[in-house]
Formats: C-alpha cells, structure tokens, sequence
C-alpha cells in the first residue's frame, strides 16, 4: 500500500473527515505510524508529509471502510466472539501487506467496533466518495459476504446489516442475491423442509423438527405397514429434515 508510507498522524483524518476519518486518526493515534510534529505549510501538509494521489486516496478510503464496517459487523450481535475475531485476523493474514499495515487493519477493526458511529454512517460515507464507481461498491459489498461466509453460518444479523449497506449502496435486489449465492445456500429451503420460516421462533422450528423426525423416522414408517417405496421416501426425507435442522441449528446458535 503506497499510500501508507505516506501518511501522518491526524492527516487521514483531515483529508476524510466524518466517521471514517475519525476511526483513521484514532488508530494511528496509537503510534501504528510517526507523529511527526513539523510546521504544516501552506497546502495543509506538513513539510514531510505528501500529498495522495487519487488513486491512493480511494485505495486508502477502501481499506479503512472495510475494518471499520467489519469490526460493526463483528459485534452487530452485541458481542465480539473469538470466532469472529479469529475470521477477521485469518483475513487481514492473507492480504499482501507488511506488518505494520496489519496492525493499522487490526486498529481500525478495533476502534471502530468500539466507536458510537454505527455501521450506517460508515457505509454513507464510502458511498458518497464511490457514487459513481458502481464497480468498486459491488465489490466492497462481495468482500464483506466473503469474511461473513468464512465462518460458514450467515448470522440474521449479519444478513440484515448487509442488506442495509446494499440499499445504502443503491445495489439491486438481484445483485445482492447473486453476491449471496457465491457464498452461501439457500438457507429458506431449510426452514420451509421443517415448515417454518426464516422469522419462526426457536421453539416453534424444535417443535416442528420433533414432530418430523417422529413421523418420518424408518422405524415408524416400518411399524405402519408401509410400501417399500414408501419407506425409502421416508428415510430420504427423514435425511433432510436432519440435515435441515442441523443447519438452522448451527445458523441460530441454538
């Protein structure tokens, strides 16, 4: 990243302002890069520091967005799990950078979980500096499913969040669905294969589930009598009701 050899303390924080420049500033705040001190010129920069190009602004706007919404998605439950934690380092490990801009990617994922600003008003922000780059708020949006599909469960809370930043981002319905479908299942199927929906609560899909395994278990279908035809539909539904629940139950947490 050539824009960070470049970058001061509090300079992040003057060329963006708002929430992200406040979550910059804060995280070089805690000596991640020099505090150099020297009297500021006429431009604004101090007489070390060099302006960034455009392409090395967005880049930097890039990467400062995407740990300060994550460390918002990491704890959009209330609280940080250490298997949150543990996706996020996984993540930042298998960027192409240097030490040091690990540990700016690892302070700005913890000022922002940490910050009053709520995850709206970093995607607003992004957004306004990348209105007209639809390429570039696309593929923000894919590298968030990806950290969220690392865990192999899509949290309804993080589902939610996402969505929120796909109708800040002015992505389509469609879009967003495709992003989805790259990472995760359709976890609707599961809930309709237990006759719930996606917003049953947990001891009504227990219940469901209960009554299923009950009615479809081999043993059952055996007891009754039933056409050998029959009984191998059974045991492959009784499978998926299994496989169903399994599912839900790992998604909720239950």
């Amino acid at each position: 990243m050539a824009w960070f050899g470049k970058i001061t303390f509090g300079y992040l924080g003057l060329i963006f302002g708002g929430p992200l420049g406040a979550i910059a500033g804060a995280a070089l705040g805690h000596h991640l890069v020099d505090k150099r001190t020297s009297i500021t010129n006429y431009q604004g920069f101090t007489e070390q520091e060099t302006p960034l190009k455009h392409q090395e602004k967005a880049q930097a706007a890039y990467f400062i967005s995407i740990f300060s919404i994550l460390g918002k998605l990491a704890k959009i439950d209330g609280v940080v799990s250490r298997e949150e934690l543990l996706v996020v380092e996984n993540f930042i490990r298998g960027m192409n950078i240097s030490s040091k801009e690990r540990k700016f990617a690892k302070e700005i994922f913890l000022q922002a979980k940490d910050s009053s600003y709520t995850i709206e008003d970093f995607a607003i922000q992004f957004y306004q500096m990348n209105r007209h780059e639809p390429a570039i708020l696309h593929s923000f949006l894919d590298v968030l499913f990806q950290v969220a599909a690392a865990d192999g469960v899509f949290h309804p809370a993080e589902e939610t969040a996402l969505k929120k930043i796909k109708d800040i981002f002015r992505v389509s319905d469609q879009q967003f669905n495709n992003v989805k479908a790259r990472y995760f299942k359709d976890v609707d199927r599961y809930y309709r294969t237990l006759n719930c929906s996606p917003d049953s609560p947990n001891e009504e899909i227990k219940k469901n589930y209960r009554k299923l395994v009950k009615d479809f278990h081999p043993d059952t279908i055996i007891s009754k009598g039933l056409p050998e035809e029959f009984i191998h539909f059974a045991t492959k539904r009784f499978q998926e009701i299994q496989g169903a629940y399994e599912t839900v139950k790992k998604e909720r947490g239950f």
